[in-house]
């Protein structure tokens, strides 16, 4: 379910934009960034802030 708002959301945008996506557990940590890539998008980073992770992706 959170790859699908991201990927709403990045439909949305021009390509070059940038999002952020705040995520909770492994298992979107693992899914969202391997998902955005093979749509196309790049993965700009990755942070962790405790249980919580950021992740950086540029529309292409």
């Amino acid at each position: 379910m959170t790859f699908v708002r991201t990927k709403l959301k990045l439909e949305r945008m021009r390509p070059g934009e940038i999002l952020s996506v705040r995520l909770r557990g492994e298992e979107p940590l693992r899914n969202v960034p391997r998902a955005a890539r093979d749509e196309g998008h790049d993965i700009l980073g990755v942070e962790s802030h405790g249980d919580t992770y950021i992740v950086t992706i540029r529309r292409t």
